[in-house]
């Protein structure tokens, strides 16, 4: 008999029975179901078992928190079960059927920005880093900057721009290549697609304000401006879908024995046109505005008060997966400002979070069971990672997911009527602080002291009331 045995024997019942799935995987630390009618689960007795450090659900999905010996769990499970193993895109797939529109729709989002994550993070750390070497002047009594007296670092900046180009301003090209890796089309035709975005051949979209004239193609009865799209979201976003569609449509029609010739021709060449000609320009005008409305919401009178509602809603935005949207936004900030003032609160946000954790660890230190979930939820959080903070602990025990909201709120407000502004997206923690620009680095510092003391000081206040 297994270590978990008995354990996943009660499992099963207690989720409504084998009929009750239809799909099961794991992940690092949680089984992951899609359940046929989730009023069955016995959420109770579930977290009730010793292995269990609890549950939630999210996107469609019942999520059983196990922790590190999770795929030990999940193969005595299947075992037991009698259930086939699912793999995790079958599950998605299940998913999706008990989402409402909204819902897919963020998932969709989400799928699309997640496998270009981590290049925007290395991308967001290295273009800090530059700033630090090549625009503070810590040197010679503060009147020169590293590159300024070290020829090996002025060597290193220009280098590491050559991975912060490709990451930034090509960025189209991930993001074409990420829509077609997701709607399960021709993935070489959406890298090509991006290519044709940002080809050097296109006059540059940073370059278009300052610009003479711009080139065009004369087709004799219309001409189509070659302005480029580097580091663009929407324009990219809307060229990749029309993209997937016309290669389905395309490919129902055609006849199997000359698709491999008619199906790229006839979706790429259509998409590449339309794209530069209608969808371009559109995208960069719906993209612009999005980006203008919330950076006069954050540099306005009433930044203070936009601050304060985002920081205190993006925790619960998190729950829903609605905070998915603010990877386009914060990428179409960086785009139009050279920098965004919405991704410090998220990383305020992140640390708030592990500080009401940090809180509870310290009310229940004589608490073992309980230490199992919290520090490794503590740490995860102070590195930009909050779920396992907010479902393990915070959402279970409720008043230090408001304090957390709390601190975040009053962190963001300090951060945004400070005029702080990150270089990019980065690790959604206390290593954040090396993606913000370095004139800005000593207020985000106060607003990280903000976030971390605030929650943990009212979670202690009100975790003696209510657990004493």
């Amino acid at each position: 008999m297994g270590k978990f045995n008995k354990e996943a024997k009660l499992l099963i019942d207690y989720v409504g029975g084998k009929e009750n799935v239809s799909a099961v995987t794991h992940c690092v630390t949680r089984l992951r179901f899609v359940l046929n009618d989730p009023t069955k689960t016995d959420v109770k007795k579930i977290e009730e078992l010793k292995s269990v450090k609890g549950t939630f659900t999210q996107a469609g999905q019942f999520q059983v928190i196990i922790g590190n010996e999770v795929s030990t769990f999940y193969n005595e499970f299947i075992e037991v079960s009698g259930i086939e193993e699912s793999s995790k895109e079958n599950v998605k797939s299940a998913a999706k059927s008990n989402m409402s529109p909204i819902q897919k729709m963020m998932a969709n989002i989400a799928e699309i920005f997640s496998p270009l994550i981590p290049a925007i993070i290395v991308g967001g750390l290295i273009l800090g880093f530059r700033n630090v070497i090549g625009d503070i002047k810590m040197l010679e009594n503060g009147t020169k900057t590293l590159i300024e007296v070290s020829q090996f670092w002025a060597g290193m900046h220009s280098f590491l721009w050559l991975i912060g180009e490709a990451i930034f301003q090509f960025l189209p090209v991930g993001i074409t290549w990420a829509v077609t890796k997701k709607m399960g089309t021709t993935q070489i035709l959406g890298i090509v697609l991006g290519i044709t975005l940002v080809s050097p051949q296109l006059l540059n979209a940073y370059s278009v304000a300052g610009a003479d004239q711009i080139p065009f193609w004369d087709f004799g009865f219309a001409k189509i401006n070659m302005i480029g799209y580097q580091a663009q979201v929407i324009p990219a976003i809307l060229a990749a879908f029309l993209l997937v569609y016309l290669e389905r449509g395309v490919k129902k029609i055609s006849p199997s024995s000359i698709s491999m010739i008619l199906v790229p021709f006839f979706a790429l060449i259509p998409t590449v046109l339309i794209a530069h000609a209608v969808l371009g320009p559109i995208g960069w005008a719906i993209g612009s505005v999005i980006s203008k409305v919330v950076y006069a919401g954050l540099t306005s009178a009433f930044g203070s008060v936009f601050a304060a509602v985002f920081g205190f809603l993006y925790a619960p935005l998190v729950i829903t997966g609605l905070h998915h949207m603010t990877n386009a936004i914060d990428l179409q900030l960086m785009a139009e400002f050279q920098g965004t003032s919405l991704w410090p609160m998220i990383a305020l946000s992140n640390i708030a979070q592990g500080s009401a954790v940090l809180a509870m660890i310290y009310l229940q230190r004589k608490n073992e069971e309980e230490k199992q979930v919290s520090i490794p939820a503590c740490i995860s959080a102070y590195l930009g990672v909050t779920e396992p903070a907010l479902f393990g602990i915070n959402l279970k025990y409720r008043f230090p997911f408001i304090c957390g909201m709390i601190g975040s709120a009053i962190a963001g407000v300090i951060s945004v009527s400070s005029g702080v502004m990150a270089n990019s997206i980065g690790i959604g923690g206390i290593p954040g602080i090396l993606s913000i620009k370095p004139q800005h680095m000593l207020m985000f510092a106060v607003a990280m002291l903000v976030a971390i003391a605030i929650p943990f000081i009212l979670t202690v206040i009100t975790g003696r009331k209510k657990l004493g």
